[in-house]
């Protein structure tokens, strides 16, 4: 079972613990497909390889679910998401690894904002701020 994270243990400035995620082929496909999102590039080859890469690449949506999931983790089953901003940069393909790393930037009346960056081979995949409500 999780723990739950209680506001009162959060410090500004805190550090998430670092989650490295192998990026699959079906991680890449199934994300895509799981998510209704049948541009071709997230799940033909040749359809990335027409437009420049190499291999099939995340799409945003299962890119911000992997951010999602390491901030829900990490604030435990208790708390709620209250915003979520992302930005992608380079992409993720199969055989790299997705780095989600984070850090605490407020902690104000039960809301926590977390700061989270995604790097893998490429340099940057995606840089993200959630907004958590946790109990007190």
């Amino acid at each position: 079972m999780k723990t739950t994270r209680r506001f009162e243990q959060v410090k500004v400035g805190e550090e998430l613990p670092p989650l490295d995620v192998p990026t699959t082929a079906a991680l890449v496909v199934g994300g895509a497909l799981a998510s209704r999102d049948f541009t071709p590039v997230h799940h033909d080859k040749a359809a990335a390889q027409a437009q420049g890469l190499p291999d099939v690449f995340m799409n945003i949506l299962t890119t911000n679910g992997l951010v999602g999931r390491y901030v829900s983790d990490w604030a435990g089953p208790e708390a709620i998401v209250k915003g979520f901003a992302s930005k992608l940069g380079g992409p993720n393909m199969p055989g790299d690894t997705l780095k989600l790393r984070g850090k605490v930037l407020s902690a104000t009346e039960g809301r926590v904002a977390v700061q989270v960056t995604g790097t893998n081979g490429w340099g940057n995949h995606v840089t993200a701020t959630v907004r958590v409500e946790l109990p007190r």
